[in-house]
């Protein structure tokens, strides 16, 4: 599995939305400043997370985005295989997306069997982890002091 920009933007911006989680709408372009995103590009990536129903929306002058449900309910794994499709490096080990290989003997093949455990590895923590471990994750990370490596120039 490869993180797309299209995924890193879902997950961040669903990031964004869960800092701000309540009943109150986010602006969308609140998100795509304070998030580095172009807001063409957010608009497409907001649409497919509410058609998948993570997000909400509501139009007009003060419309903008929330999350669907609460941030603790919507995990990692879900929200990368509606934006991404399949977790797993190859076709073949994929659960939910499986493909057909090339392999002479699927059962016996070894590279079948090492991305297994690759793809495991990866839906394990994708599927222990939600919107609420990295809104998290972001206050804990903001409240550290900034080290020398941190500073751009």
């Amino acid at each position: 599995m490869k993180l797309s920009v299209r995924g890193e933007y879902a997950l961040r911006a669903l990031t964004h939305l869960g800092l701000h989680y309540g009943p109150e709408v986010v602006r969308i372009q609140a998100v795509a400043d304070e998030e580095n995103i172009p807001k063409r590009f957010l608009e497409q990536i907001l649409n497919e997370l509410r058609n998948g129903g993570f997000v909400e929306s509501r139009r007009g002058v003060a419309g903008g985005y929330r999350l669907a449900t609460a941030p603790e309910k919507i995990q990692l794994a879900a929200v990368i295989r509606h934006v991404e499709g399949a977790l797993a490096p190859v076709g073949c080990v994929s659960e939910k997306f499986y493909e057909k290989c090339n392999c002479p003997d699927e059962s016996r093949c070894a590279l079948r069997s090492v991305m297994k455990e690759v793809r495991d590895s990866i839906a394990g923590i994708l599927e222990k982890r939600t919107v609420a471990d990295l809104v998290k994750r972001t206050i804990e990370l903001k409240s550290q002091p900034m080290g020398a490596d941190d500073f751009v120039i």
